[in-house]
């Protein structure tokens, strides 16, 4: 363990970090180079999510972003759609079922960065779904939204995980994957990174990340950003920068710098009331030029 790991012993990401992170583009380069992206998103009523965290994952690089959702809303997600590429997946009830899992399994195989969770809703076969990539998946795993709900009591998933796994929850859901925030957010945050072997980004105010190469801290951000789809930008952005070969944790920080910072843009220009996780997106592009 990093020995930046000690209580208040702080990084914060700021621009010149994130262009000493961000892997140099060579001239000749093509699609590939910059990262085979899978999102396992979506639901019969959470068709947003997807949208919003595949615009994020190729509005800040991700080469080849593929994104497999249930079919009853394949529709919906692909006419939304136009980088990307959509795929439906067996569903049930509106939702992935477990007739799913082989043909996630074999696209899994040929990416660099998985993203589960996003709007995926609760089910038994959502819950086969994320447990068979956290079995067989060998790249970065982000697991987000519902992808941490569905591991409720069900921890001993990530201790025996076969790839590097990011969690971004907030505090509830958190708290649902037995983290506790008695002794404050720091030593929470720390405590169930030791305990799932997974990094940890912790959403909310002053947005902490625990993982492998430290404890990093996020300032930026408002409280405009506190709305439904928000995450998934940042889930998004997650999953881009792990795809384009930063690790876990220089990922969750970067990302969380990113989405705050464009978030504070929101802010500036168009004021905290009216802003929308879409108006993040548009921002995104400005801090990496």
């Amino acid at each position: 363990m990093a020995s930046v790991l000690v209580q208040g012993a702080f990084r914060e990401v700021d621009a010149l970090l994130l262009r000493r992170w961000l892997p140099r583009r060579p001239r000749n380069a093509h699609k590939g180079d910059f990262g085979k992206i899978l999102l396992i998103c979506g639901a019969v009523g959470y068709t947003g999510a997807p949208v919003l965290a595949a615009q994020a994952a190729v509005r800040t690089g991700a080469g080849l972003v593929f994104v497999g959702v249930p079919q009853c809303v394949y529709p919906i997600i692909a006419s939304k759609l136009t980088e990307p590429m959509i795929f439906p997946l067996p569903d049930e009830n509106g939702m992935l079922s477990a007739d799913a899992v082989p043909a996630i399994l074999e696209r899994l195989k040929n990416c660099d960065a998985c993203l589960i969770g996003c709007g995926l809703g609760k089910s038994d076969g959502t819950a086969a779904v994320v447990k068979a990539v956290l079995t067989h998946a060998v790249c970065p795993v982000v697991i987000d939204a519902d992808g941490i709900n569905v591991l409720d009591g069900h921890i001993d998933l990530l201790r025996g995980a076969a790839c590097p796994v990011i969690l971004t929850p907030h505090e509830g859901e958190f708290l649902r994957l037995g983290g506790s925030l008695t002794q404050g957010r720091v030593s929470g945050a720390m405590k169930l990174y030791r305990e799932s072997g997974a990094t940890v980004l912790l959403k909310g105010h002053r947005t902490l990340i625990c993982g492998d190469e430290g404890l990093y801290i996020n300032r930026c951000g408002n409280p405009g950003m506190a709305t439904g789809g928000s995450g998934d930008v940042l889930a998004g952005i997650i999953v881009s920068l792990l795809g384009q070969g930063l690790n876990p944790t220089q990922a969750a920080a970067a990302a969380a710098w990113l989405h705050g910072t464009a978030g504070d843009l929101c802010e500036k220009e168009i004021g905290q009331y009216g802003m929308l996780p879409s108006d993040i997106l548009k921002r995104l592009p400005r801090l990496l030029k």
